[in-house]
């Protein structure tokens, strides 16, 4: 055995069962408490750097973990004599070099942790500043708080008083936070609800100016006047007006899949569709194609809509363009009551640059201590015009992370999504800097160290308050432990996103010939990420669809798509490509890529085009701003194969929970054949790339002996194919090699069976449960599939999508990677990724078609 010595060293996920990381309950402080009574498996960092399998099994020391055990009623948490022993580097002893850096960041989180209990009661009443900043009712009175510690005179105005604040001043503390009590009249509230409001203040050179106020719940635009100035609105609806929630959250998945979605964008027509609108006619359609998880853009109230929400100006505020906050709330309602859970995208990586509207207008000139944001260049983010928020402020740190809290309590959402998180890490923000995975990179001056805390902070609360949650971070250099939890030493997130996988499928589809795209590179992309830390796949997000660049369907078959896609006449060469290729490169992102997966909204039907919100430089259009649903809907387009795919691809994770199992086996890459054959969980998937080559008796390995039948088929009819792959077909499976001994095995597996693999195809086997099978049980057509893959597997079809906790130990083991050497000849059978042995193929389908 020989591992890259340039390569860092990681730990596989010790726990077989994917685990909830609750704060309140859990049973031990440390990895080394997780590590202790199993067989690690750990890979290194690039598991194709080597040409040399990787399969090192070492035993942990039963005894070491004793000391590091709680009891069932203690709650986890981090102390200053915990810092000194973090879990991470029993999880990655490369750490070890960068002990003082991770040790000083813990100590500071730890500090800043224990301070704010010191001063506020604890992190969770800390995070409830919208219940004193802001408006809010009190004694028959409203009473208006800001903090403004710049400002030397503070009035409030508005519709209540006819915008004239002469009788309405503000009255300061030795903190900064300006304050007033507006007794109720006549036993009404003296500021009417869906009022228009704002905070006017003097700053030091004498000038008075009008700002929304920074806690603000709602605030709108006058739509009849370009470029307007936002109000703030006082939003405080009578209980008969109030959206009661009717359903309960759903449980945690085991693995999330997540459709990612834009609702001002969501609308067959140019318009900015409303939240209810969304609710009513896009939730059933994520529904139906099985996601569980539905990821929110741009909630948070932005002035600029072109900004896709990025450019925040209100944080407590919904985006008014689409409705009011309970119409959002009937939205989140209404998720649950289809078992959706919802995540929002959050933005605190930094704020709108817009002074007339946003948070910006606070900043006026002020020290940085007296200021949400940095002062000079540390304050500006010159690629995104935008401000960067000071981590270190004791009241930014209580506007954020009660921001977190104010949307988990008042709105249901289930968390978050993290953007920026990348900006959030480094002083330097990612700009102009290429990650290599160098710790150097991470653990160094360059890191932004409060930022961390802030995200250490966020992490533990949410995960506090919501046991439940979910909470991923955007983040492209991929730092170490930022989803391990904060009482190992980690940042605290549950899932990052595996932001370089488009980026390698963009690469090969603008760049490069089908017979040029490198199986080895595809597996590289998919598979290089840290096993201890869990990541959400995606092939294209939001990002990928954007002005100046195309949807991946669009990339594949362009403007031919314009006049191809009729399912009334045979499909041209382009078209039958980019179909094939579309539904491989998403579904192969998904079963290989990552613990969970994510898709925007309308790829999954394979949506023209690009997206292009209205601005100047084009018209002010909503023709590219908007999901043309007809297209799916219109039965003879060949838009409902892709999106059949999609839903049979999720269909398959709900019933055999594949994402969330740590058995991932890659067994064979062959670049001549161009074929990736790989197990996830007891699933054994191939996927041949080859744009003629279909392979009749191709030998793929696999772990459990016994009956294999087709689970998924790209080719079926139904999904736009040509059915050349039978679904009644049983594939009984050969002992390869001596057990035990994975190197008399083929390709390291104690078994095989033989299939047939048509060009562009991915096919998925399922192993047969005989014991529950009936004997006259027949099977017809492609039809039903699934349906079949349900009566037969070891899966109860009545089941539910289970969460976290329900999947069985039996069912994960540790997850290897395993790569043949590239030593053996390009041309020799072995490497090729199956031993064609057309003497064997009896039991076989034959080859109806060659591409």
């Amino acid at each position: 055995m020989l591992l890259c010595s340039s390569s860092p060293i990681f730990l596989a996920r010790a726990s077989s069962r994917p685990r909830k990381d609750s704060r309140s309950h859990v049973l031990a402080k440390f990895q080394s408490a997780l590590v202790a009574n199993a067989s690690i498996r750990f890979s290194v960092k690039y598991p194709f750097c080597c040409p040399h399998r990787l399969s090192i099994n070492l035993k942990a020391d039963p005894d070491f973990a004793i000391s590091s055990v709680l009891g069932e009623n203690q709650t986890m948490t981090t102390t200053e004599e915990d810092v000194q022993h973090l879990g991470i580097f029993d999880m990655d002893p490369s750490l070890e070099k960068f002990r003082d850096h991770l040790i000083y960041r813990s100590k500071k989180y730890v500090e800043q942790k224990s301070l704010i209990e010191k001063f506020e009661g604890s992190l969770e009443e800390f995070a409830q500043g919208y219940l004193k900043f802001g408006f809010n009712r009190e004694q028959d009175a409203i009473v208006y708080r800001e903090w403004a510690p710049a400002a030397q005179e503070a009035q409030l105005i508005g519709d209540f008083n006819g915008w004239d604040g002469s009788n309405h001043k503000m009255e300061k503390n030795e903190f900064g936070v300006w304050t007033i009590k507006i007794p109720d009249a006549g036993g009404k509230p003296s500021i009417p609800h869906n009022s228009r409001v704002k905070f006017r203040f003097q700053h030091g050179n004498g000038i008075w100016v009008d700002r929304i106020p920074a806690w603000i719940r709602y605030a709108t635009v006058d739509p009849t006047r370009f470029a307007a100035p936002y109000d703030g609105v006082h939003w405080d609806p009578p209980p008969s007006e109030r959206y009661i929630f009717k359903y309960p959250r759903p449980p945690k998945p085991a693995a999330p899949r997540i459709y990612e979605a834009h609702v001002g964008m969501s609308s067959s027509e140019p318009c900015v569709s409303t939240y209810r609108e969304f609710a009513d006619t896009v939730l059933p359609r994520i529904r139906a194609n099985n996601y569980n998880t539905v990821q929110l853009m741009a909630i948070l109230e932005h002035s600029y809509y072109g900004s896709f929400g990025y450019h925040v100006t209100n944080f407590f505020a919904v985006s008014s363009r689409s409705g009011t906050p309970e119409d959002l709330k009937y939205l989140i309602d209404k998720a649950h009551g289809l078992g959706l859970r919802v995540l929002m995208d959050v933005v605190h990586s930094h704020a709108s640059n817009n002074v007339t509207d946003g948070l910006n207008g606070f900043d006026v000139g002020q020290g940085t201590q007296d200021s949400y944001f940095h002062n000079g260049e540390r304050g500006y983010h010159k690629l995104w015009d935008s401000r960067l928020f000071n981590y270190a402020n004791w009241e930014v740190l209580r506007f954020l992370l009660s921001n977190l809290r104010w949307w988990l309590d008042e709105f249901n959402f289930d968390g978050f999504r993290f953007d920026g998180v990348t900006s959030m890490l480094y002083h330097h923000h990612g700009i102009n800097m290429a990650f290599t995975g160098n710790y150097t990179e991470y653990f160094s001056e360059a890191t932004d160290v409060d930022a961390v805390v802030y995200m250490m902070l966020a992490n533990h609360l949410v995960h506090n308050l919501l046991p439940d949650v979910t909470v991923i971070a955007e983040d492209v250099s991929g730092m170490p432990a930022l989803c391990r939890p904060d009482y190992e030493g980690g940042v605290g997130f549950d899932y990052r996103l595996a932001m370089a996988i488009p980026d390698r499928w963009i690469d090969f589809l603008k760049n490069k010939l089908d017979s040029e795209w490198s199986m080895k590179e595809i597996v590289w992309s998919l598979t290089n990420r840290r096993y201890t830390e869990k990541c959400v796949a995606y092939a294209e997000s939001h990002d990928q669809a954007i002005v100046g660049d195309k949807t991946i369907s669009f990339l594949l078959m362009d403007k031919v798509m314009y006049s191809g896609m009729s399912d009334l006449e045979p499909a041209s060469p382009v078209i039958e490509r980019g179909i094939a290729l579309h539904k491989m490169i998403h579904f192969l992102t998904m079963a290989l890529g990552g613990e969970g997966y994510l898709n925007f909204m309308g790829n999954e039907f394979g949506h023209p085009e690009w997206i292009d919100f209205p601005r100047e430089g084009n018209g002010w259009s909503y023709d590219k701003c908007r999901r043309q649903w007809n297209l799916v809907d219109t039965d003879h387009l060949r838009y409902k194969h892709m999106n059949a795919f999609d839903r049979a691809m999720n269909l398959l994770d709900d019933r055999f929970h594949f994402l969330a199992l740590e058995k991932q086996i890659v067994s064979s890459i062959s670049e001549e054949d161009k074929v990736i054959v790989f197990e996830r969980g007891d699933l054994v998937f191939v996927f041949n790339f080859h744009p003629e080559n279909t392979y009749s008796g191709y030998k793929v390995g696999c772990d459990l002996p016994g009956k294999y039948r087709v689970a998924l088929d790209s080719d079926a009819f139904e999904f736009g194919g040509h059915g050349r792959v039978g679904h009644d077909i049983d594939h009984f499976t050969s002992a390869e090699g001596i057990p035990g001994v994975p190197e008399t095995n083929f390709n390291n597996r104690p078994n095989s069976f033989k299939v047939l693999s048509p060009a562009r195809t991915c096919v998925v086997y399922y192993k047969v449960d005989e014991t529950r099978r009936q004997p006259d049980e027949e099977t017809t057509g492609t039809e039903t599939t699934v349906t079949q893959v349900l009566q037969d597997s070891q899966v109860d079809k009545t089941a539910e999508s289970p969460s976290e906790e329900t999947i069985s130990t039996k069912e994960t083991t540790k997850r290897q990677v395993l790569q043949d050497s590239p030593d053996l000849a390009s041309d020799e059978l072995l490497v090729s990724g199956g031993i064609r042995d057309d003497k064997e193929i009896g039991m076989m389908e034959d080859s109806t078609a060659s591409d």
